[in-house]
């Protein structure tokens, strides 16, 4: 199922022993489009101090109450890594928060993480799991040393608010918010607000269909055109998208949907 990442603002952290605090803003991969970690107020209590908590650490949401369960004890949390979350997050420092944790890396596996599309397979003690050989644990990890120095292009959800949207042939609105996958974290679209081109309209995008991003201008380009987005099926936020809806959002653009992609992925991973 689809979530709002803006709904999801606010939301309580649990740690196994309480409260961690409540979540603020979320760092995204722009290569992968994947909220990587939630930046959450810890403050309550203590000092101000905001920390991060990867996916990886989320068990099975309580959504109707509003809480994100995860498997760390506060005093993990409190003793974890600091990273400033008012600047960019570099490499290094996530091999450290993960490394902490004993998480494997999500980058350089080939899949949304690691080798995977669900964060939990990087838990401690999984990322052997199966019927993979030492020899193809060691490449795993060659791979990810590999990577060790890449920037890591995280980017806050909250800053990409509000960023204007252009088509091919002109502009279309501004972003006004993203669905996201509660399984893999995966963002699937894009809340697109028209309202500044064509009154009370709101309409999908996937990531996938993004020619560029000017991060400095704040602007996000795709490569439709004002038209086929005008016919597009619109969005309704207070109704939840269902497969049968997404569908009808591909068809019309004439794209595969990302759910076909993926059951070919985890096929292959089955074949391992």
């Amino acid at each position: 199922m689809l979530r709002s990442m803006k709904d999801m603002e606010h939301y309580t952290i649990g740690a196994t022993d309480g409260i961690i605090g409540r979540v603020k803003d979320f760092y995204f991969d722009d290569e992968a489009w994947v909220i990587r970690y939630l930046v959450v107020d810890a403050s309550e209590g203590q000092p101000q101090r905001k920390v991060l908590i990867s996916p990886i650490s989320i068990g099975q949401p309580n959504w109707s109450e509003k809480i994100l369960p995860v498997s760390l004890t506060r005093t993990q949390v409190a003793h974890s890594p600091d990273i400033d979350t008012d600047k960019p997050v570099s490499r290094q420092q996530e091999m450290g928060y993960l490394g902490y944790f004993g998480y494997g890396a999500y980058w350089g596996g080939g899949g949304l993480w690691g080798a995977g599309l669900y964060p939990d397979v990087l838990q401690a003690g999984l990322q052997n799991r199966g019927t993979r050989t030492d020899k193809s644990a060691g490449y795993a990890g060659a791979v990810v040393g590999q990577h060790q120095h890449d920037d890591p292009h995280l980017r806050s959800g909250n800053a990409v608010m509000r960023y204007y949207v252009h088509a091919s042939d002109g502009d279309i609105g501004h972003v006004e918010g993203f669905l996201v996958d509660e399984k893999s974290w995966a963002i699937r679209y894009l809340i697109v607000n028209t309202s500044n081109w064509w009154l009370g309209h709101k309409v999908l995008i996937a990531p996938q269909w993004i020619d560029d991003v000017d991060w400095m201008g704040s602007t996000v380009s795709v490569g439709l055109t004002r038209e086929a987005i005008k016919h597009s099926p619109p969005y309704d936020s207070a109704a939840p998208l269902d497969r049968e809806q997404e569908a009808g959002i591909h068809t019309h653009y004439g794209r595969t949907g990302y759910w076909l992609r993926e059951a070919r992925q985890a096929q292959a991973e089955a074949r391992l």
